[in-house]
C-alpha cells in the first residue's frame, strides 16, 4: 500500500531543521501536559515521533482512501437541498475517516481536545490531504479558522467551540459579498444587538463562501451604523444549531468540484461578537488570513507533488519514436523544473511555518505569563519574518503549483486533454490558488514593502553568510551575482520615484526575491540532504538566474513613457 508521507522522504527531512526544537520546546511549554494526557510528549524525541505517527497515518489515508474517492468526488460535488448543502458521497467518507484518526483541532492545546501540534506540522498535513483531494483539503484545513477564535475569543467562547472542532465539527469564514471581495472595506452585511435577546443579529448576503454551510461561522459583519470603511467592521461567531442562515446557491466551478462554494443569506441570524468592535478588518481578519495563506500554500505544494507523480509515471511508460519519453531532452526538462519547483516551493512554505510557530507559541506563553525581554525581542523578529515570508510562500507556491499542473498535461500531451486522466483535474483544481485568499497581485501588494524596505535583502544576507557543501560553492557564488543585480534592479526602481512605475514592474521585483530566497533554501537543503535536493538545486538555481536576469533586464530598460503604450491596451484602436 502507498502512503503519501513514507513515500516521499522531502516531507520528513523537514522535521529535522534545528528550529524544530525551539518550536516543540515553545509548543510543549516545558512538556507539562505530560503530567496529565498521556498522549503528550515528555521530551524533543517524543514529541517528534508523535509528529510522525501522525503524518504516517494521515499519509495513509490520505493515499488509500481520500486519492481513490477524489475521482467520484469531482463528477459528483456537493448539491443544494432546501437550503442546505450536501456533500458529495464520498466527501462524507473522507469526513469519517479523518474524524475517526482524530485529525481535528490539529494545533489546539490538549485541554480542549487538540492534538497540540505546531503549525508545521499542519502544514504537512495539509499538503499530504491536497495531494490526495485539494477541494477535500479545503473543507478539512479549515478547522484552522478556530486559531482566530482560540486568540481572539473569550474563555466561555474557546470552552462552547473549540471542543466541538476537536470533535470534527467544520468551519468557514464568511467575508466576501457580492460588492466586496478583495476589497473587503466594502462588506454590508449588518450586525444590529438585540437588547431584549443580549445578542447580535446578522443580516444580509455572503459569496463565495468555501464550505459556506458549515457547523460553526465567523463572520465579518458591519456592526458600526453610519460607516463605510473597515473601522466598522467586526468579527462574529454563528452557530449553525442556532438558525438564521441558508444556502441559497452553489456555485458551479471549473475545478476543486468538492469543495461547496456557498451563496449564504443571513435573515435575523444569532450570533456572538467575536472580540473587540471595529476590530474585525483590520485585526482579526488579517490573522484569518494569513493562516488561510500558509493554508493554500500547503495545498498548492501537495498538489504540485501530485501532478509531478502523475508526469513521471506516465513519461516513464509512454513510448514514441521507439523509446520512453522519459528520454527526450524536451519532456525531462520540464519534469526536472517540475521537481525543482516543487522542492523549492516546499522548502519556503515549510520556513515560513517555521517561522509562524515561534511567533505563535510566544503569543500564547504571553497569554500565561509576561514574556522576558528575550522573548520580546523574539516575538516581535518572528511576527515580522513570519509577515514577511507569507505573501511570498502563498504567492510562489500557488503559481507553481498551476505551472506544474500545465506542464502535467502537456507531457502527457493529448491524453492530458481527456477527462479520464488525473492531471486534467489537478490542472484545473490548481487554478484557483493563485485566485482566492489574495491574489498573487495582493500578495505582490503585501510583500512590496519589504523589498523595497531592505526586508528580503537583510534576510538574504544573512542566508548568504550560512555555509554550503563544497561542491555547491560554484552554485552560492552565482546567487550572489543574481543578488548583485537584484539589488541594482530595486535601486532603479525607487530612483524612478513613480508610484505607478513602482506598481507596474512590483511583481517582477517579486518573482526575484522568491526565486533568491528559494535558491538560497535549496542550497542549505542540498547541503543537509545531497540525496534528496542537489539535482534540483542545480535545476533551479539555473532556471532562477535565468529568470532574474530577464527580469533585471527588463527593469533596466524600462523606459516610464511606455506606460502610456500599456494604457494604451485599455483602448480599441481607431
Amino acid at each position: 500500500m502507498s502512503n503519501y508521507y513514507s513515500d516521499h522522504k522531502e516531507i520528513a527531512f523537514h522535521l529535522s531543521h534545528p528550529l524544530m526544537k525551539r518550536i516543540v520546546e515553545l509548543k510543549e511549554k516545558g512538556f507539562a501536559d505530560a503530567n496529565t494526557y498521556p498522549e503528550a510528549p515528555v521530551d524533543f524525541e517524543d514529541a517528534i515521533e508523535n509528529y510522525r505517527q501522525v503524518l504516517d497515518l494521515t499519509g495513509d489515508i490520505a493515499a488509500n482512501i481520500i486519492a481513490p474517492n477524489s475521482e467520484a468526488v469531482d463528477l459528483e460535488g456537493p448539491h443544494l437541498e432546501n437550503g442546505r448543502m450536501i456533500y458529495a458521497s464520498k466527501t462524507f467518507e473522507n469526513m469519517d475517516a479523518t474524524r475517526k484518526a482524530g485529525l481535528y483541532g490539529v494545533t489546539m492545546p490538549r485541554r480542549y481536545g487538540g492534538l497540540n501540534l505546531p503549525s508545521t506540522v499542519f502544514s504537512m498535513l495539509s499538503e499530504l490531504i491536497s495531494a490526495a483531494d485539494a477541494s477535500f483539503q479545503n473543507i478539512w484545513s479549515l478547522q484552522s479558522c478556530i486559531e482566530t477564535l482560540y486568540e481572539f475569543g473569550s474563555e466561555e467562547q474557546r470552552e462552547k467551540y473549540i471542543p466541538r472542532v476537536c470533535q470534527g465539527e467544520t468551519m468557514s469564514m464568511d467575508l466576501t459579498e457580492p460588492d466586496a471581495g478583495s476589497d473587503l472595506q466594502r462588506v454590508m452585511l449588518k450586525a444590529t444587538f438585540d437588547e431584549k435577546e443580549n445578542c447580535w443579529r446578522l443580516n444580509g448576503v455572503k459569496r463565495f463562501i468555501t464550505n459556506g454551510d458549515s457547523d460553526i461561522h465567523l463572520v465579518l459583519a458591519r456592526s458600526e451604523e453610519g460607516t463605510k470603511d473597515g473601522r466598522g467592521l467586526s468579527m462574529f461567531i454563528y452557530d449553525k444549531r442556532q438558525g438564521g442562515v441558508d444556502v441559497r446557491h452553489i456555485e458551479h466551478k471549473l475545478g476543486i468540484h468538492g469543495s461547496p462554494t456557498c451563496e449564504l443569506t443571513y435573515k435575523n441570524a444569532k450570533a456572538e461578537l467575536c472580540g473587540s468592535t471595529r476590530l474585525g478588518l483590520i485585526k482579526y481578519v488579517m490573522a484569518l488570513m494569513n493562516g488561510a495563506r500558509l493554508g493554500i500554500a500547503a495545498q498548492s505544494t501537495g498538489l504540485s507533488q501530485e501532478a509531478y507523480n502523475e508526469a513521471l509515471a506516465y513519461a516513464k511508460e509512454r513510448a514514441q519514436f521507439g523509446q520512453e519519453i522519459i528520454h527526450f531532452p524536451a519532456v525531462y526538462d520540464m519534469l526536472s523544473r517540475m521537481k525543482a519547483k516543487l522542492d523549492a516551493g516546499r522548502s519556503l512554505l515549510y520556513q515560513t511555518s517555521r517561522l509562524v510557530d515561534v511567533y505563535k507559541a510566544l503569543e500564547d506563553i504571553q497569554r500565561d505569563r509576561p514574556l522576558t525581554l528575550e522573548e520580546k525581542q523574539e516575538l516581535k523578529q518572528y511576527s515580522r519574518l513570519a509577515d514577511a515570508f507569507t505573501p511570498l510562500a502563498k504567492g510562489m507556491t500557488s503559481e507553481y503549483a498551476n505551472q506544474n499542473a500545465y506542464d502535467g498535461v502537456s507531457i502527457h500531451g493529448g491524453s492530458g486533454f481527456i477527462m479520464e486522466y488525473k492531471c486534467q483535474r489537478l490542472m484545473r483544481d490548481a487554478r484557483i490558488f493563485s485566485i482566492y485568499e489574495g491574489t498573487t497581485q495582493l500578495q505582490v501588494v503585501a510583500a512590496i514593502r519589504y523589498i523595497t524596505n531592505g526586508t528580503y535583502l537583510n534576510i538574504i544576507h544573512e542566508m548568504l553568510e550560512r555555509e554550503v557543501a563544497a561542491d555547491l560553492q560554484p552554485l552560492k557564488e552565482r546567487v550572489k551575482a543574481m543578488v548583485e543585480t537584484y539589488e541594482q534592479s530595486i535601486n532603479l526602481v525607487k530612483e524612478k520615484n513613480n508610484q505607478e512605475v513602482h506598481d507596474f514592474l512590483a511583481r517582477r521585483l517579486y518573482d526575484m526575491t522568491g526565486e533568491i530566497v528559494m535558491s538560497l533554501l535549496l542550497l542549505d537543503d542540498a547541503t543537509k540532504a545531497p540525496e534528496l535536493f542537489s539535482k534540483s538545486a542545480h535545476v533551479y538555481l539555473q532556471m532562477a538566474e535565468e529568470n532574474v536576469t530577464g527580469k533585471a533586464a527588463y527593469i533596466k530598460t524600462f523606459d516610464e513613457s511606455n506606460l502610456a503604450n500599456f494604457r494604451a491596451a485599455e483602448q480599441p484602436n481607431d
